[in-house]
């Protein structure tokens, strides 16, 4: 299946329900507290970059980027609608996330996430992406609800 996976800049309302949905959907397997997702205004903060993604006119998730510093990004905001589970969305934003830390020349990217058997499948995904366990980074706390990940980037080989 193709997806095209956009530069969004969060103003139309598919997208802001979609992030509506993130919220909810993070809420509801994570306890109060807990949860670290970013709302529509944050992540039109100039440091985040977002993408949506469509098949057709559908959108079907989305992903973002924000930038810790000048060498580290962090993924925010990864989401897949539920009919399009198992279809490639999540692979579709991350490869675009990877493309566009390596064009920055991050050489690592982060990520915090939940735990538990709502998460089970976006752990798997960063596994098979190279993301290794971590400790936290950033202002975040390790809790018994959450967990880290880090990607170490390197360049392609130029010829």
């Amino acid at each position: 299946m193709t997806f095209e996976v956009r530069l969004d800049d969060l103003s139309s309302p598919e997208v802001a329900a979609l992030i509506a949905e993130h919220l909810a959907g993070m809420s509801g397997a994570s306890p109060p507290g807990a949860v670290h997702a970013l709302a529509l205004e944050s992540l039109r903060k100039p440091e985040v970059t977002f993408w949506s993604v469509w098949k057709g006119d559908q959108l079907c998730g989305c992903g973002a980027l924000k930038g810790l510093s000048s060498t580290a990004g962090e993924i925010k905001s990864m989401r897949t609608r539920p009919a399009f589970l198992r279809q490639g969305v999540g692979q579709a934003v991350l490869t675009e996330i990877i493309r566009r830390a390596l064009e920055r020349g991050y050489s690592s990217l982060f990520l915090e996430t939940g735990t538990g058997e709502a998460f089970a499948a976006a752990h798997a995904l960063y596994l098979r992406y190279g993301f290794e366990w971590c400790g936290p980074f950033g202002d975040y706390d390790a809790t018994e609800f959450n967990v880290f990940m880090q990607k170490r980037l390197t360049a392609p080989a130029t010829s």
